[in-house]
């Protein structure tokens, strides 16, 4: 029977999956990731990096660009476990270039500091906070509605560091806390729309149209009466909704291109909202799986311009 990957672990294959063309969030990545989740060893004058995974792909991503970037000696072993899991551990063992590549990424195993010069912006921001994210985060699956992320770390000074750059990084009103949980320190989100606005800024955007749609399903069945009753107020709610949703598509072309959202069905959505802009979520479903050739429902299309809507915002829009 084939393992169900969970939903944590899909974020992650996501991120690894992604193509880093800025070196400075591919290098910021590697720096996180190597801080929480590396280790070294000292033989013969020379410094060994360890790192371990559970993940062939998380392995495999970390293997192939730190032996691409810094041309250093690599290693990956994987050990089968005779745990009642028997889930197989990877293991790299960077074996030569090992201080070059913790210089180069300005990483301190012993402070707590998180150098300015590795999270200079908002890309090398997302970018280290993705690796964190890969090193020691989780999440609670879309399915249920218990709602909740955190990034999981062994120092409360870095934990500290890393909660500052949340407040760096902007167009974000992310509002993680600490909490201590036996040895380690948890940083952590508890609001659906805020773990939705992370998973974005970090790069995982698929994973969060999955979210979305889920959470926008269950609100809309728990909102099933007062939906039934839609009177004249919220036809103009409506309405309005629409109108800010033309302005946003309007500016995203303008600063970004619709043509460069990778989402063929946010593409698509765009095209027609711009073409009916009198139309419902209903009409605009419908419209769309006649387009494509697969049903979209309402929710699907929902949760659609909820990411045009963190995009517009996340590329310098204003309120509305």
């Amino acid at each position: 029977m084939e393992k169900t990957l969970s939903f944590a672990s899909q974020v992650k294959e996501e991120l690894v999956s992604n193509n880093y063309e800025s070196m400075d969030r591919l290098k910021a990545l590697l720096s996180a990731y190597i801080r929480i989740n590396g280790h070294v060893s000292f033989k013969r004058k020379e410094t060994t990096i360890i790192l371990q995974s559970e993940n062939a792909k998380i392995a495999k991503f970390f293997y192939s660009n730190i032996k691409k970037i810094y041309d250093a000696d690599c290693r990956l072993e994987f050990i089968q476990r005779s745990n009642l899991k028997k889930k197989i551990r990877y293991d790299i063992f960077v074996d030569s270039k090992g201080d070059e590549i913790i210089d180069d990424l300005e990483i301190s195993f012993l402070e707590g500091k998180i150098s300015k010069n590795i999270v200079r912006n908002d890309d090398s921001i997302s970018g280290y906070l993705a690796g964190a994210f890969i090193a020691s985060g989780s999440v609670n699956s879309p399915v249920t509605s218990n709602y909740h992320l955190e990034i999981s770390l062994n120092s409360e000074n870095y934990a500290k560091w890393m909660l500052h750059l949340f407040s760096r990084y902007k167009n974000t009103n992310l509002n993680p806390k600490i909490i201590k949980r036996r040895e380690k320190y948890i940083i952590y989100l508890k609001k659906s729309d805020q773990i939705a606005e992370f998973l974005v800024m970090i790069g995982a955007t698929s994973s969060c149209l999955e979210f979305e749609s889920y959470r926008v399903d269950r609100d809309f069945a728990n909102a099933a009466n007062r939906l039934a009753n839609f009177d004249t107020s919220n036809m103009k709610k409506t309405v309005d909704a629409a109108q800010k949703q033309v302005k946003q598509i309007k500016y995203i072309d303008e600063h970004y291109g619709i043509s460069n959202l990778r989402n063929p069905k946010a593409r698509l959505l765009c095209k027609l909202r711009l073409e009916f802009e009198s139309a419902s979520l209903n009409d605009l479903a419908k419209m769309m799986s006649d387009e494509l050739e697969e049903e979209i429902t309402k929710s699907n299309v929902a949760h659609l311009f909820r990411y045009l809507d963190d995009l517009y915002y996340r590329i310098g829009g204003t309120k509305l």
